[in-house]
């Protein structure tokens, strides 16, 4: 379900119940089950046979909500927070940077919510593998239970494994490898070994404080690694907006334009408009353009990204 696409909604199919973009569910369509929220009763069986993203009114028609179809994108914002996840712009970032595409191995260490581990199987797939190693036994089970439900056991092999401890146990397989650990130095050795060294083998380690990727550095360094970089993403939105653009008179006269209007300046001066326009039946002179910029708050640091290369054995 999460690395390709269907159309209808069929009984034991995964939906994401979409309220707005902040109040998101998902849950799974069970012929005779009710989903309930503050707009009323969704009845599961009125949702199979429909398509993915439709739109459905609840039983007793006090609102509605949309069906989607479930991909990573979406299950990293509703799922059930286990550990600290990655968002779209680290995902992003470290797919490109580790040349994920379909075909590719790939190992990681921490797998935590499963999140980052979704992105992954859909860009591999469907020829790829992910193996993915979690110490703590309870989301281990859990995130095996998750893999299944999805549709995705066939791309992703997880085991309950301290890689510290015990190493990864897979030597020369992968082509890149990722470390979400509290001390990912103290596993680059074993990242060593599961990379394969008939080309080029990659790794990124995902570290919250600069003293880590200090540390990290250093390990990737002792081991051969090189192009060592680390990054830092912020991602910035744009919000985009209308705004009046007074004709050249009005400038002349000392209008100004205004990039910062409240819900209420816009709305009072929708109302003076429609009013010149019931008057006189002429446009206004001011006109709207729609422009962009950026927000003025931006969401903090997540994480620091380091990120290295392991170069191919050349033999003679």
């Amino acid at each position: 379900m999460f690395h390709q696409y269907k159309r209808i909604i069929e009984d034991g199919d995964p939906v994401i119940v979409y309220v707005t973009p902040d109040a998101m569910r998902p849950i799974f369509v069970k012929s005779g089950e009710v989903f309930n929220n503050r707009f009323g009763s969704f009845r599961h069986n009125d949702m199979i046979g429909l398509e993915y993203g439709s739109k459905i009114e609840s039983h007793d028609g006090r609102g509605y909500v949309y069906l989607l179809h479930p991909t990573p994108a979406l299950w990293t914002q509703v799922v059930p927070h286990r550990t600290q996840i990655l968002y779209f712009a680290d995902i992003s970032f470290i797919s490109l940077h580790l040349d994920l595409r379909p075909g590719k191995v790939m190992v990681e260490s921490g797998t935590g919510s499963g999140s980052f581990s979704h992105s992954i199987a859909r860009t591999i797939a469907p020829t790829g593998h992910l193996f993915t190693f979690e110490y703590h036994e309870l989301r281990a089970a859990t995130a095996k239970k998750e893999f299944e439900e999805h549709g995705l056991s066939h791309i992703v092999t997880i085991e309950n494994r301290d890689v510290i401890a015990n190493g990864f146990g897979k030597p020369n397989i992968a082509d890149a490898v990722f470390l979400d650990l509290p001390a990912p130095w103290d596993a680059v050795a074993a990242a060593k070994e599961v990379l394969r060294k008939d080309t080029i083998g990659r790794i990124c380690c995902f570290s919250p404080c600069i003293e880590q990727v200090q540390a990290t550095a250093l390990a990737l360094d002792e081991h051969g690694f090189s192009e060592i970089r680390m990054f830092e993403c912020l991602a910035k939105d744009c919000e985009v907006r209308a705004v009046p653009f007074p004709d050249i008179a009005e400038a002349i006269n000392g209008k100004k334009i205004s990039f910062k209007q409240s819900t209420v300046d816009r709305k009072k001066r929708k109302l003076d408009n429609d009013s010149m326009n019931d008057v006189d039946g002429e446009e206004p002179k001011t006109t709207e353009r729609t422009i962009s910029k950026p927000a003025e708050v931006t969401r903090g640091h997540t994480s620091y990204l380091t990120f290295a290369i392991l170069a191919p054995d050349i033999v003679e």
